[in-house]
Formats: structure tokens, C-alpha cells, sequence
């Protein structure tokens, strides 16, 4: 894969830190996806989930 690698015309060097960023950003988009998603879980009216599911037959 090296060989295959030093193949490109083109190279480019990134820092470490770059790296470290990107897995920082992707960890709190995930966080705050997943607090999110919670707090309007639980928020929600567990009785009027209950009705829409029985008379629609389906979750929206």
C-alpha cells in the first residue's frame, strides 16, 4: 500500500492535531445528537404517544 501511496503526484502532510480536532468535533456532534434525542424523549407525553400509535396503527 506504501508503494501504491508514494505513487500520487500529489502529497500532503497532516498534523496530528488535525486528526485529534476531527475526532474532538465528531464526539460532540454525537453527544449532542444523542442528549438531543433524550431530553425530547423525555419530554414527550408518553399517553398521547400511546393514542397516535393506536389510532394511526403506525409510529410517524
Amino acid at each position: 500500500m506504501n508503494q501504491w501511496l508514494l505513487d500520487f503526484a500529489f502529497r500532503i502532510s497532516v498534523q496530528w492535531w488535525v486528526l485529534l480536532m476531527a475526532g474532538i468535533v465528531a464526539i460532540m456532534i454525537a453527544f449532542a445528537t444523542i442528549s438531543y434525542q433524550s431530553v425530547r424523549a423525555a419530554l414527550a407525553n408518553p399517553v398521547k404517544f400511546a393514542k397516535r400509535i393506536k389510532t394511526n396503527n403506525r409510529i410517524d
